[in-house]
């Protein structure tokens, strides 16, 4: 309890000597207070523009596109034109179609022109509780002229906007590009590697037929001429049989030829009437009977002519035997004969010619065969090759079409739409400075300042208010205390010197009050003041 009592004591003598030196607060706050109320006063009125932009990156043609063309992601985008809107390139640009660099003088205004420039242009993504919230983007910037505060932020809106557009179109412009240079050295590298395996092919066209390998076509070949040969050795041995019966008809030598056989060998000609007979016969004997007239009529026509064909045969055979060793022009039999004969060896000739193709052909075949692993790797290399860089082209040309789909899309329908919110409008009140606020930090500095200034005095120089305080100064007992001497008259000089005080803070305030009650009323007293001064 006695700690709280010293503890009260000890700050009513702190604020008994601060009363007592009251003086200086009035001295800090006349020196401090009007000054600072009239610099706040004269402080020139700033104007705030403000343009708000909403950043629509949905898209009815990217699910429709999907998979035909290239799709960038729009949010990542808009995220990087955001971070590098206010860069040193863009900065110059809205310096200079605002007209700003026409008050700088040299490069060193200019440089703090655009610094400037960069902390006062302020772009922010307000936040939301949705993604699609934070796709809005709100510029903002303070200038004294109203007008060129709007057109600084109608500058960067527009730049904002048409840079991020640009840049889209741009990089499909730059990928278009690319694709097509890729491609024209792949179609260069392609026709080479075609080129250069057309003559390879030209070159071994013998150890690299157009079908199969090369074993394949040896043994084919092999086969073919197995073939040629077993189909010659029958054409020669129904040569030789021909030629054979010839030679006995020739020689009348039929002593060992059955009648049935002569009749066989011996063609005239009844015979291909008597054969289209006896098949017409057969063919009325299964639909009539044997007394049937047409039956009876094809028979008696038939034994008409096997007895011409009989006597004619018996007519040729005596003329043999009689000694007729030449060949008839009239024998249809020899003539028969000898162009079979003829024809078979005609058959022999062209085959023995496919036979002699053959050897010479797998002979050529079998000299390179040692050529032909290296042929065939090397060949082997040239199609990888080529296959590998025609597979890179395919792979180009669909890329370049998807590109191709890609900018048509952002030209028929971009995917970022900006729609301006709040579009930027030429201020007509300004914005700040925040006069109130700023008067009522003057007064606090000026009355706080004098507070800290007679508090400080009072301890360098204490002064004794009762015994309390003259025990602590002196460390010595006080037994006793007497009154002022002249107590009405320090009394009057006190309450002169309160309402001094009081006077002095009383007129502070009230100018400090009238000052704020002017500016919140929105009277120009800046602009009336100016008028005085001018």
């Amino acid at each position: 309890m006695k700690e709280i009592q010293n503890t009260f004591d000890m700050l009513f003598y702190y604020i008994k000597g601060v009363w007592i030196k009251k003086r200086y607060i009035m001295i800090c706050s006349w020196l401090i207070c009007p000054v600072g109320l009239v610099y706040v006063t004269l402080m020139p009125d700033t104007y705030r523009t403000e343009a708000r932009v909403f950043v629509d990156t949905r898209s009815i043609l990217k699910p429709l596109l999907e998979g035909l063309a290239v799709n960038d992601d729009p949010q990542q985008q808009i995220r990087m034109m955001a971070r590098t809107l206010l860069s040193r390139p863009n900065l110059e640009r809205i310096a200079r179609e605002t007209d700003m660099d026409i008050q700088t003088k040299n490069n060193q205004e200019f440089e703090k022109l655009i610094d400037k420039l960069s902390t006062e242009i302020r772009l922010r993504a307000t936040g939301g509780r949705t993604p699609r919230s934070d796709n809005i983007y709100v510029i903002s910037y303070e200038n004294q002229d109203p007008n060129l505060a709007y057109n600084v932020v109608q500058k960067t809106l527009d730049l904002f906007v048409g840079t991020t557009l640009g840049e889209s179109r741009q990089d499909t412009d730059s990928a278009a590009r690319f694709l097509d240079q890729q491609l024209a050295d792949y179609e260069k590298r392609l026709s080479a590697d075609e080129q250069r395996l057309a003559d390879f092919k030209r070159k071994y066209s013998d150890l690299l037929p157009g079908q199969g390998t090369f074993y394949s076509n040896l043994n084919r070949l092999k086969d073919n001429r197995d073939q040629v040969l077993l189909e010659l050795k029958e054409t020669e041995q129904q040569t030789d049989s021909l030629r054979n019966k010839l030679e006995a008809v020739q020689s009348n030598d039929l002593s060992g030829v059955t009648t049935g056989e002569k009749d066989r060998a011996l063609r005239t000609r009844f015979d291909v009437r008597i054969e289209a007979l006896q098949q017409q016969l057969d063919q009325l004997s299964l639909r009539y009977t044997e007394l049937h007239p047409d039956v009876v009529e094809t028979k008696n026509l038939l034994e008409t002519l096997e007895v011409q064909r009989d006597a004619e045969i018996e007519k040729y055979l005596e003329s043999r035997t009689s000694g007729q060793s030449n060949v008839s022009a009239d024998d249809p039999f020899q003539q028969e004969l000898a162009l079979e004969i003829s024809r078979l060896e005609g058959r022999i000739a062209s085959l023995r010619v496919r036979e002699s193709d053959h050897n010479i052909r797998i002979q050529a075949l079998q000299d390179k065969i040692d050529q032909v692993p290296l042929v065939e790797a090397e060949l082997t290399s040239l199609n990888r090759e080529y296959d590998i860089t025609k597979q890179k082209y395919e792979q180009l040309l669909s890329r370049r079409e998807s590109a191709t789909i890609s900018r048509n899309a952002d030209v028929s329908n971009d995917e970022v739409k900006f729609r301006v919110v709040d579009p930027a409008r030429v201020p007509i009140l300004p914005s700040g400075p925040n006069r109130p606020i700023l008067y009522t930090l003057v007064i606090f500095v000026g009355f706080g300042l004098g507070l800290a200034v007679a508090l400080l005095v009072s301890q360098l120089t204490p002064v004794i208010i009762n015994r309390q305080s003259l025990e602590r100064q002196l460390s010595i007992p006080v037994f006793g205390s007497i009154s002022h001497a002249h107590k009405d008259k320090f009394k009057r000089i006190q309450r002169i010197r309160l309402a001094v005080f009081a006077m002095s803070s009383s007129s502070l305030v009230f100018i400090y009050i009238s000052l704020v009650t002017i500016d919140i009323l929105g009277l120009d007293l800046v602009g009336k003041v100016q008028g005085l001064i001018g």
